[in-house]
Order: C-alpha cells, then sequence, then structure tokens
C-alpha cells in the first residue's frame, strides 16, 4: 500500500510538471512589433528585413508592423514585401496595424497588403498607391503603374481582400479610412490602439519586443533622400571652390566629405547616371569659378546641379522602378528656387571679392597689369599709351610694331615701362 501510495505521488508530480510545462513553453515565445515611423527607403527596408531575418518559429508567435509611413522608394518596398512572404512561409503570422490618425499611404499601402492581417485605428487611412516614375515617359509610367496594380491585386486575393478596391487604390489613387477599409474588407479590424488589437488577435499574453531603427538605419535612411544627395555635392564643391581663396584646409576637408556622402546616398537609391552626369558637371562650373572669378561659372554650376538633382529619382540607366509618392514636394522646389537665388547673389558676391584680391594685389603701377590702354604713339617696339588719361612709356613684348589707335593690355612692367599686348 505505501509502495502503491508513492508511486502516486511520484505521477501525480510528474503530472503537474508536465501540464506546467506547456504554457511556460508557449509563453517563451513573443510578439515582435517592428515601428515603422518613416519613409520607405534603404533605412526602413534593413529595419524590416534584419528584424524578420532574426526571428524564428520557435521564438516567435508574430510580428506585427506598427506602421505610419507617407511612402516612398518602390525597391525599398519590395524588398519588405519579399522579406514578410518569407516569414510568413516559416509559419510566422505578419499583422500591420496602423494607428489613430496615422497613415499607411503609397508604398506603404503595398506593404501593409502583403501581411496577413490589416489592423487599424480611427483617423487612420490606408493609399492612395499610384506609383511615380519621376522625368520617366509616359509609357514607363504606365508600365509601372500596371506591374504595382497587378501586386497589388494579387496579394488582396492571396489574403482574401476586396480586389476591386484594392485594384482603384492604384488605378485611381483612391484612399480609405479606416471605418471604410474595414467596411469595404481592405482592412480587417478596426482597434482604437495596439493593445486592443493585440487582444482581438490573442497576442496580449504574449512577451513584446519592440524593433526601432537603428543609428545605421537612419544614416541610411538620411542618405534616401535624391534631393539631399543633390545638395550635399554642390555644397561640397563650393566649398572647395572657397577654400582656394580662404586659404584652409578644413572647407575642402569638409568639402571632400559632402560630396563623398552626396555620392553614397546616390548608390544607395540606384540614381540616376544622367542625374549623376549633371551633377559632376554641376560640380565642375563650380571649380572653374577659381580660374575664372566672374561669378558666372558658379552660377551655372548651381543651376546645372540642381536640375542634376531632380534627375537623380529618374529611370534612365538606373534600377530604380520609381517612388509611391513623388520623392519631391512643394517644398523641395521652392528650396531649389532659394538655393538659386542665393547662388546667383553668392556669385556677384563672389565676383566682387575676387576684384577686390586682385586690386590689394597689386599696388601702385603694379595695378595697372591685366587693364587696356590705346597706343597714343606707334609701339616699334617702343612707344606711348594711355590709361586712364595717364600716359605711359610702353613696349610691346613680342617686339611686334602696334600701329596708333590700336588697343593693348598691360601684362607686366619693367621699371617705369609698362609690357603690353595686342588685345
Amino acid at each position: 500500500m505505501p509502495r502503491r501510495f508513492a508511486l502516486l505521488i511520484i505521477l501525480g508530480l510528474i503530472s503537474i510538471l508536465l501540464i506546467s510545462a506547456f504554457p511556460a513553453h508557449a509563453q517563451q515565445k513573443s510578439v515582435v512589433v517592428i515601428h515603422l515611423n518613416q519613409e520607405i527607403d534603404p533605412g526602413s527596408a534593413n529595419l524590416i528585413v534584419q528584424t524578420l531575418n532574426s526571428v524564428s518559429k520557435q521564438d516567435t508567435q508574430a510580428v506585427v508592423i506598427e506602421m505610419n509611413t507617407p511612402g516612398g522608394l518602390l525597391s525599398s518596398m519590395l524588398q519588405m514585401i519579399n522579406a514578410i512572404n518569407q516569414t510568413e512561409a516559416a509559419g510566422i503570422p505578419v499583422y500591420t496595424y496602423i494607428p489613430t490618425d496615422a497613415m499607411g499611404a503609397s508604398a506603404g499601402s503595398y506593404v501593409a497588403m502583403s501581411t496577413d492581417v490589416i489592423g487599424m485605428g480611427n483617423g487612420s487611412y490606408i493609399g492612395p498607391s499610384t506609383p511615380i516614375v519621376v522625368g520617366g515617359s509616359s509609357l514607363q509610367q504606365n508600365h509601372t503603374e500596371a506591374a504595382m496594380q497587378a501586386l497589388m491585386v494579387s496579394m488582396a486575393a492571396s489574403h482574401n481582400r476586396n480586389t476591386t478596391a484594392a485594384a482603384l487604390m492604384v488605378s485611381n489613387n483612391v484612399a480609405y479610412d479606416a471605418r471604410t477599409a474595414v467596411n469595404i474588407h481592405i482592412a480587417d479590424r478596426l482597434s482604437d490602439n495596439l493593445s486592443s488589437f493585440l487582444a482581438s488577435e490573442n497576442l496580449s499574453s504574449y512577451h513584446i519586443g519592440n524593433a526601432y531603427p537603428s543609428v545605421y538605419d537612419s544614416f541610411i535612411s538620411f542618405l534616401s533622400n535624391p534631393f539631399v544627395d543633390g545638395i550635399f555635392i554642390l555644397l561640397g564643391a563650393i566649398a572647395i571652390m572657397a577654400d582656394f581663396y580662404h586659404g584652409s584646409v578644413v572647407l575642402s576637408v569638409a568639402g571632400i566629405v559632402l560630396i563623398a556622402l552626396g555620392f553614397l546616398g546616390a548608390e544607395v537609391i540606384s540614381a540616376s547616371i544622367v542625374g549623376l552626369v549633371l551633377l559632376i558637371v554641376g560640380a565642375a562650373l563650380i571649380l572653374i569659378e577659381i580660374k575664372t572669378g566672374h561669378g558666372a561659372a558658379l552660377i551655372s554650376g548651381v543651376v546645372v546641379g540642381m536640375i542634376g538633382t531632380f534627375l537623380l529619382a529618374a529611370p534612365y540607366s538606373s534600377t530604380n522602378p520609381g517612388y509611391s509618392p513623388s520623392p519631391y514636394g512643394t517644398g523641395d522646389y521652392v528650396a531649389a528656387i532659394a538655393i538659386i537665388i542665393l547662388a546667383v547673389i553668392l556669385g556677384l558676391l563672389f565676383k566682387h571679392l575676387v576684384g577686390s584680391l586682385k586690386r590689394k594685389r597689386y599696388t601702385g603701377a603694379e595695378s595697372l597689369i591685366d587693364k587696356t590702354a590705346t597706343v597714343k604713339k606707334e609701339l616699334s617696339p617702343t612707344g606711348w599709351i594711355s590709361i586712364e588719361g595717364v600716359m605711359w612709356k610702353a613696349v610691346s613684348t613680342d617686339g611686334s610694331t602696334i600701329q596708333e589707335g590700336d588697343t593693348v593690355v598691360v601684362t607686366g612692367i619693367d621699371g617705369l615701362t609698362l609690357k603690353v599686348r595686342r588685345e
């Protein structure tokens, strides 16, 4: 009897341990929340891809993308969708939650559509989703739009959502508020906050692991702006040009760093070769200002460079399929006009500065170098010229005869005799 009693006690303890082990094992899993509160770009794509690559079915119950994005680069969006598809195929569900008054716009709407469940807070919206091919032809625009519409519709169909409404997001640039999106079955849940959304999906009991952009992600996102890249390259060229007169290595170093960052950003977004060539031409014109000193090369360089900046996002000789929405807004165009106006002012000031430096470089008779004069007595090769009403003895530098009334340029001075050449 005691032996049977002991056996029952042992079996009971084993049963208790087994029963308690299963919930404990389940609770070891976590829900990973990725906070996507920025544009869709290489930086945010790295956040999504790296986070999804780090999860496994053994320790992750689900992944939730908390989204508030205006959209962005289509190539980065496609990277995100591919990572989401791979995660779902591995048996880990991926959800999207667009918080109250937030947006899953443009490229963000495609990312949301690729996930298993879309939750939305009051005041939020999803779409519009029409892609933009900056500077592209109508054929390129239509081709990209058709491809993105097919993608959107296929993702909606695979998740049993309203394919007709999904197609309109792309073809007619339609956006849906939260209630409408749920009612027409573009979205799946209407939740006041992330906690209530997790509860509706039976995920609130799991440990929450948060994923935010790293310093590297934020740095890459900053360089993913084509307007920033173009400005960096132009500012770098201006800094190097200014250092030629300033005489400090600091400006040259800063200029080289800015140019390097600009080209790095252009590489990150797979910038158009056409835009890069125009920026290089613009930078070269700015540096030519060192030689001319008239301000015209500086102004021309900035104008050409700004055109190149807006073409960095173009499809020419680029693998970049486009953006959603356009990477350039009204603020960028206003800023570009302001930069050109400042370049004109800087060019005029630079011309004045160079003139002052030249005047300071020569004193007395030496200040006459590079000035034009009129021959008053034939130079054969020695004679007399008039500069600003003052007569000077002059000699032809090449020994040739210069007739009375001809115009000459002062090239040097030998005592009180000016050296001149025919203009």
